[in-house]
Parts: structure tokens; C-alpha cells; sequence
């Protein structure tokens, strides 16, 4: 029996099974005598489909039925804040109208490596809501997930969105204001790594792009970030590692982080000065259930009401709260006003699209690999 399943559930299921077996019965009997051998044979097999159709509709109905649900969440590592405001709400309207309480097991890490957490198994999520779609993407290709996530949800299944900013000391001593300001000679930054992290990837693509958007080729491209990893002094698991790096152990020069990010570290810590840069890159944060264990946990119902939960103008506004950029328009018309405008919005898409940035930057041998073998992190 799972765990999840009621005693008093079951028994009446049971006991409902039982009631329709014997009525069935008795027709059978009075059928059964007036037949041939071969449509004795056929009644019996009538008779097992329709017991099987009963037992499995017995088994489906078990977490509908719970008074209690548990539902895995396996997210990146700075939108806890968010998720800390959302769930309750959810999990009060839920509540409300099905009479269940749904309990959340949380996780929050890097999202590359929260990825790989749950491709191997070992985090048995049932939803995620990571950094980047190519997490997604790779959890799909692993089989747990449809192909058809990104349509089955609204804006392409990306549910929250955010930018880049470029945070210094007090007093911004040494004078960094745009991308090209992060290859000096004697700035120390800190930044995570692409191999665990969204924050990384995204890192690694707003460097490249802030020239191959802005008309440099792809050799000044691969100069440039070549500098910049070498004044990486740390490159961290996750965002919220680096900003305890930054903001608590007061190491670095420049920080460079999403943008909802900075907006939290000032409620902790002593505001420092930041640059959301004009030429940025829309840092598209994708949610999805992982239909592999949703099926397996009898929670996709619930599970997919919590991910068009997450879209409706309630939760969007709390993400906004946190500085995420919302992605609903009625909301963004709201909050429009709080954000740096940014000049020149590109996109994984405007770089090739994620198939070519795994192979172009991810890949082992690939850029990041590189450029990385010939830094000082």
C-alpha cells in the first residue's frame, strides 16, 4: 500500500466494489445457464474488465480523497522568498475549495545541479522552477517530463523573469559602470560557476552577449570574457552563495547577480551602489511538472493548480514585491515604474537558442571550459 492511501478510503472503495461484483453476479448466473461454453468464456473476461476499470479507479481516487497531500517543489536558490509568500496562499485556497491540505517539500540550490538532482532520482520532484530553460529542457530529454511543458502553460512556461545588475562597494571605488569595466586589471569579481548554477550560465551569456549584441565579433567576445573570468577570485555553487560571499564576507570587488537579488540583500545587509546595465539579457526563470513523478505520486492535479497558481495576479505580484519582473502583463503595467528601463533586451534565442549555448559554451571542452583552464578561479 503507499503510504498515502487511507484505510477508510480504501475500505470503502472495497466495499463499493464489492456491492457492484454482486449484482453483476447474480445477471451472470441467470445468463450463464443459458449460454454456449464460448460466451460462458466471454462473460468471464466481461466480467475482469470490468472489475479491473473498478480497482483502478479505486487506486486513482486515493490522494483526491486524502485529507492531507504532499507536493515536492525543487527550485533554484534565491526564489525561496518568493515561494515563502506564494505557498501559504496556495495552500489556503486549496484548502478552501477541496477541503485538503497540501504540504510542500522544498528544495533550493543551484539550478544546474538541482537539474541533475533530479534526473538521477534524487530528488523526487514533482514540480521544478529553476534558473533557465535548459534545466527544464534537460530533465525532458531524461524522460520525467512531456515535451509539450512549454505549451501547457501560459508565456512559453516561463514564469518569472529578471536582468542582470552589476553590484559594487560604497562609493563604487573602483569606477565600474558597464560590462567592459568588469575586464580591468584590478577588479575582483565574484561569480558562480556555470557547471551548478543558472546565475552562472546566465552570467556567461550577458558577458558574451554585451559585446556580440553591441557589434563586437565572437574573437573580441572570447577575449573579453577571458579577462573577465580572471579577475573571477570565486566562482560559487549558486546566486545565493555568492551573495553571502559578497554582502556577509565582504569579499570582492563587484557582484554580479539578478537583479530581484540585490533587492533582497538590501532588507539584510548595508545598501550598496548597483548598475542594471542597458544592453541586458531577459533571464527567463521556466516552471513545469515533472510527469514522471507526478503520475507515480497521484499528485498531478494539485500539482499543475499550483503551477497556474504561480501565474495568476496574486503570486505574480509577490514575485514583483521581490523584484522579479513579472511576466503578466496586467501586473507589469503595475510595477512598471520600479524597474530600470533596459535599452537593448536580448535573449538565449538572439545567441543561437539553448541546443547551441550547451554545445557552444556548456559542453566539457567547450567555452566556458576554456576560458576557465586559463583563469585564476
Amino acid at each position: 500500500m503507499n503510504k498515502s492511501q487511507h484505510p477508510a478510503t480504501i475500505h470503502t472503495c472495497i466495499e463499493k466494489t464489492g456491492q457492484l461484483m454482486q449484482v453483476l453476479y447474480q445477471k451472470i448466473v441467470r445468463i450463464w445457464l443459458n449460454q454456449t461454453s464460448v460466451k460462458r468464456f466471454a462473460y468471464l473476461c466481461f466480467l475482469g474488465a470490468i472489475l479491473s476499470v473498478v480497482i483502478s479507479a479505486c487506486a486513482g481516487s486515493y490522494s483526491a480523497t486524502e485529507p492531507e497531500i504532499k507536493l515536492r517543489l525543487v527550485s533554484f536558490s534565491v526564489t525561496k522568498a518568493a515561494h515563502d509568500q506564494i505557498i501559504p496562499k496556495f495552500v489556503e485556497k486549496w484548502q478552501k475549495e477541496h477541503n485538503q491540505k497540501v504540504v510542500f517539500d522544498q528544495s533550493y540550490g543551484g539550478s544546474v545541479a538541482q537539474a541533475a538532482d533530479v534526473i538521477s532520482g534524487k530528488q523526487e520532484a514533482d514540480i521544478v522552477h529553476l534558473a533557465l530553460p535548459l534545466d527544464v529542457i534537460r530533465i525532458q530529454q531524461a524522460g520525467l517530463i512531456k515535451s509539450s511543458w512549454q505549451i501547457r502553460t501560459p508565456r512559453n512556461g516561463i514564469v518569472s523573469r529578471s536582468v542582470a545588475a552589476i553590484v559594487t562597494r560604497e562609493g563604487n571605488p573602483k569606477k565600474i559602470q558597464t560590462w567592459a569595466d568588469l575586464a580591468k586589471d584590478d577588479v575582483q569579481l565574484i561569480a558562480a560557476n556555470p557547471k551548478t548554477s543558472g546565475i552562472g550560465i546566465w552570467e556567461l551569456l550577458a558577458f558574451w552577449g554585451s559585446v556580440t549584441q553591441n557589434g563586437g565579433d565572437e574573437a573580441t567576445a572570447l577575449n573579453y570574457i577571458a579577462k573577465v573570468y580572471q579577475n573571477a577570485a570565486v566562482l560559487t555553487k549558486d546566486a545565493r552563495e555568492a551573495s553571502d560571499v559578497f554582502f556577509q564576507k565582504d569579499q570582492g570587488d563587484v557582484l554580479i547577480t539578478y537583479e530581484n537579488e540585490v533587492n533582497l540583500a538590501e532588507k539584510t545587509t548595508s545598501k550598496l551602489p548597483y548598475v542594471i546595465p542597458g544592453l541586458n539579457i531577459s533571464i527567463d526563470n521556466p516552471v513545469a511538472v515533472v510527469d514522471k513523478n507526478i503520475d507515480e505520486h497521484k499528485t498531478r492535479k494539485v500539482a499543475e493548480a499550483f503551477v497556474d497558481f504561480l501565474y495568476s495576479s496574486e503570486a505574480q505580484r509577490e514575485f514583483a514585491k521581490l523584484q522579479y519582473r513579472p511576466v503578466d502583463p496586467t501586473v507589469t503595467q503595475e510595477v512598471i515604474s520600479q524597474y530600470t528601463p533596459i535599452q537593448t533586451l536580448f535573449t538565449a534565442q538572439d545567441l543561437g537558442g539553448w541546443d547551441i549555448i550547451q554545445t557552444k559554451f556548456l559542453n566539457d571542452g567547450a567555452i566556458f571550459d576554456k576560458v576557465k583552464a586559463n583563469s585564476k578561479a
